[in-house]
């Protein structure tokens, strides 16, 4: 359990989202993560191009996984950040949501993680 209290936590949380979803996730991997991305290209262009957007989503979850982790020191909010924004990103690039939703909903997800640590129930 961390020390710090819970203003101090979700500002952390905060930027850590913040780095990994604007500072280490480039025009390139933001497009890539997108399955339908490919529809946007020529027929001879997809044919010559592997299926990407799994590994990119994924990576790019896991960088949020790894800061929520190393904020909180809890291996179980690591991976349940992981998922979760795999999860959000995912429906976001099938436009079940717009961009203000998806940035809301990984939000939300950070004061769920802070509620979590700060009445130890991770």
């Amino acid at each position: 359990m961390t020390q710090l209290g819970p203003f101090s936590l979700f500002f952390l949380f905060l930027c850590g989202h913040a780095l990994a979803d604007y500072a280490l996730q480039n025009e390139w991997i933001a497009t890539n993560k997108n399955r339908h991305f490919r529809d946007t290209l020529s027929a001879e262009a997809q044919k010559n191009m592997q299926v990407i957007w799994p590994h990119l989503l994924t990576a790019h979850s896991l960088h949020h996984g790894l800061l929520v982790y190393l904020i909180s020191q809890n291996i179980t909010l690591g991976v349940a950040e992981t998922v979760v924004h795999w999860m959000i990103d995912f429906a976001k690039c099938e436009r079940w949501f717009g961009f203000h939703t998806d940035q809301a909903l990984h939000i939300l997800s950070k004061v769920v993680w802070t509620v979590a640590l700060v009445n130890a129930w991770v």
